[in-house]
């Protein structure tokens, strides 16, 4: 067996251990899943009339056109939580010690991590455009359109796996490591997901218009309407690309210091 395929071995492994953790203990990503849910049945059952009038456009009257994309992209967010907590529990609970005097690679405790958060994270983010179908939210994308905004979904769950990897790290016990990825969870409201960066006060326009969800989420507004995206899916990709770079480079810096071979 080649290293490679050794480590891969070993990944597959850790990988079915955290889809076993998360079967057992289901809390948390319950949770992820559905706080955006209830998010949508607040804006839209709600607030809906009067955001809707407020906000114009394809929205009046039809406020679930205007609010889904970006709430999908709010359930991408809210897996950060279960990662960062089940990354931070492995290190404080002694199991790497434990992983350390085996002999598997040591690369399989991480990449386990990112792929059965990744997985839980966009089942979850399935759940809630299904939600937001049942509530009457429509597409008018095309077939290439949808593999798209796929792809880009994959594309932020992955970074953001990554930065709620490098939170889990930096965190000293799961307390703290359940609170530092709210600042990633709520980096969406202020954005364009409830109501568009032009109606918010200067300052926080400023802030909604340059912060990296809002591209993103206008991104996706785009490909689900069908309507061209402009630059903003090259800032998304950007941004994106960006993220996971960061976050893969520290959580590696992190983990080799916690974890020495």
């Amino acid at each position: 067996m080649t290293t490679l395929t050794h480590a891969a071995a070993d990944s597959a492994t850790m990988l079915r251990r955290n889809l076993r953790h998360a079967l057992r203990y289901p809390s948390l990503t319950m949770a992820g899943m559905m706080m955006p849910i209830m998010i949508m049945l607040l804006f839209v059952g709600v607030f809906g009339n009067a955001l809707g009038d407020g906000v114009g456009g394809a929205a009046k009257g039809d406020y679930i056109q205007y609010v889904a994309p970006g709430i999908i992209m709010m359930a991408v967010a809210s897996g950060c939580m279960a990662t960062s907590v089940s990354v931070c529990v492995d290190m404080t609970e002694g199991i790497v010690d434990r992983f350390r005097t085996m002999s598997i690679s040591r690369s399989s405790l991480l990449t386990g991590h990112v792929a059965g958060s990744m997985i839980q994270t966009l089942l979850s983010t399935a759940a809630v455009v299904a939600v937001a179908a049942a509530m009457g939210f429509r597409t008018s994308g095309g077939a290439l359109d949808w593999l798209a905004a796929g792809g880009l979904l994959v594309l932020l769950t992955f970074a953001l796996t990554w930065l709620a990897v490098m939170l889990g790290l930096l965190a000293k016990n799961p307390e703290g490591a359940s609170n530092t990825p709210m600042i990633i969870q709520f980096l969406p409201f202020v954005g364009s997901t409830i109501v568009p960066p032009e109606s918010m006060p200067a300052g926080v326009r400023w802030f909604a218009q340059y912060q990296p969800f809002t591209p993103m989420i206008e991104t996706l507004r785009g490909l689900l309407a069908g309507t061209p995206s402009g630059r903003d899916a090259a800032v998304s990709v950007a941004w994106c690309v960006g993220l996971a770079v960061v976050g893969y480079a520290f959580s590696k810096v992190l983990f080799d210091r916690k974890a020495p071979r």
